[in-house]
Order: structure tokens, then C-alpha cells, then sequence
């Protein structure tokens, strides 16, 4: 129950898993990984789907999980990316195009290229 309540589940204690909604399923998702205490939460685009309001309550989650853990995040919201990581590695066919802070490879000519064309009208 306490696990429920830290992820904001608790109203829905009594709630069968397939009777929750969406972005809710997901938190459930990430609350019966964190039963287990790991030392490293992988995620694999945990925002996929989810809403506007879903997403920020799954953002403040991955925050207050990842203050005593690491967590590592394959997540396509750049958003998102922007606002968890604290370092990014971009890649693309099983290539790392770039890695560091979002800000230096948001500037990242390879990035731009291979995610937002090479810029030619």
C-alpha cells in the first residue's frame, strides 16, 4: 500500500490492473519494478501514448525514483529528454551519433541531420 501511495495509485487499491486507465497502467508498470528496489530502472519510452496530464505525473515519478537510483531511458518526447536527463546519448542504427548534456546535443550537427534533414529546400 505504501508503494501504491508514493506512485499515486492509492485510490486505486482495489482496481483490477486491466480496469485502469492508460497512463495509470503504466505507473502500475513502473511501481511493480520499483517493488523489486533495483539499483538501475531501465524504461523504454515510458511517456509513449500518454497524454499531456499522464505525462507529467510519469516525469515527477521517474524524478523521485532516479534521486536514489539510476535510471536509464530509451524515450523519443524530446520534452521529456530535456527535462529528466542529465546526459543523453543519441543514436541511430546502432551508431552513437552524439552524447553529452541535452543542450550540446540538441546543437549536434549529426543529430539535426539524421533527425530533422539536412536543412536543403
Amino acid at each position: 500500500m505504501a508503494l501504491l501511495e508514493d506512485v499515486g495509485l492509492q485510490a486505486h487499491a482495489g482496481s483490477l490492473a486491466a480496469e485502469l486507465p492508460y497512463g495509470r497502467k503504466r505507473v502500475l508498470e513502473v511501481a511493480t519494478t520499483l517493488a523489486l528496489e533495483p539499483e538501475l530502472l531501465l524504461l523504454d519510452e515510458p511517456t509513449s501514448g500518454m497524454g499531456r496530464e499522464d505525462i507529467g505525473r510519469i516525469v515527477e515519478l521517474i524524478r523521485r525514483v532516479a534521486a536514489n537510483r539510476t535510471v536509464l531511458m530509451v524515450e523519443h518526447n524530446l520534452s521529456v529528454v530535456a527535462d529528466l536527463s542529465h546526459r543523453i546519448t543519441v543514436m541511430q542504427r546502432g551508431e552513437i551519433l552524439a552524447d553529452g548534456t541535452y543542450a550540446e546535443v540538441s546543437r549536434h550537427s549529426a543529430v539535426i541531420e539524421a533527425y530533422m534533414g539536412a536543412g536543403d529546400a
